[in-house]
């Protein structure tokens, strides 16, 4: 019997952002971002969960130095001390609310761990507040 097994690496990053809607007025902006709508920053958890089979001759579904190093290249180097609304094209456009952070996050490192697959990114944008992303 095979059996599917999941791994998770983290990693953190520090970023600034602002939450707002150009479209929208000061006062609509405050009442639905609160104190988010001025530039503030955090320190960001990120961790990645990776699964499948394990290789019978290393006894890992993928190699951790891969998913650290996939991590940073494709995702905590476009980010880190970075102001994701003007400084992270993969982010422009985009608010970057702790849920489009991981759905971006995700979309970029899915495709980087055949035959392995990416089945969950989860932001820890503070000690109260998370956001997951996970494969259908």
């Amino acid at each position: 019997m095979t059996a599917n097994v999941r791994i998770t690496r983290r990693a953190t990053f520090a970023a600034a952002h602002i939450l707002h809607r150009s479209d929208w007025s000061d006062d609509k902006n405050r009442e639905v971002f609160g104190a988010c709508v001025t530039d503030h920053g955090h320190n960001y958890v990120v961790e990645v969960t990776v699964g499948g089979s394990l290789d019978a001759e290393t006894g890992m579904v993928v190699n951790l130095k891969q998913v650290d190093s996939v991590l940073r290249r494709e995702f905590i180097d476009a980010v880190d001390h970075r102001h994701l609304n003007r400084d992270v094209d993969f982010l422009r456009g985009v608010i970057p609310t702790a849920e489009n952070i991981a759905l971006a996050a995700f979309h970029r490192l899915e495709p980087h761990f055949k035959p392995a697959r990416l089945l969950k990114v989860r932001v820890v944008e503070t000690e109260n507040n998370a956001a997951e992303v996970t494969a259908e």
